[in-house]
C-alpha cells in the first residue's frame, strides 16, 4: 500500500500559505526547509508544515489538493487551526 500526503505549509509569520502533494512528507517538507526545489517557497521561505492529510490512492490525493488550491484563504485557515490551533510545525512530529 502506497501513501500520499496533502500538505499545506507557510512561513514563520503564517503569511503565505502553500498547498502541495507529495509520496513522502517528511522528505518533502525537508527539501522546503533546506531550500532544495528552487521556486515559491524557497523564495517566500515556507518550510512550516502547519496542515496534512493522509491518503492510499493517488487520484483522491491530487483530487483533493486541487480542491484545496481553489479554496479561500479563510477556509484554509479554518481547516489548518481545527487540526493545529497553534499553529506548530507539525514536522517533528512526523
Amino acid at each position: 500500500m502506497k501513501n500520499y500526503y496533502v500538505y499545506i505549509a507557510t512561513n514563520k509569520n503564517n503569511t503565505v500559505l502553500y498547498t502541495g502533494v507529495t509520496n513522502n512528507v517528511k522528505r518533502r517538507m525537508y527539501e522546503h526547509k533546506e531550500k532544495l526545489v528552487k521556486g515559491f517557497t524557497s523564495r517566500y521561505n515556507v518550510n512550516k508544515l502547519v496542515y496534512f492529510e493522509h491518503f492510499t490512492d493517488i487520484n483522491q490525493a491530487i483530487h483533493r489538493e486541487k480542491q484545496l488550491k481553489k479554496w479561500k484563504r479563510d477556509w484554509k485557515i479554518e481547516l489548518i487551526e481545527n487540526m493545529n490551533s497553534e499553529w506548530n510545525d507539525l514536522y517533528n512530529d512526523l
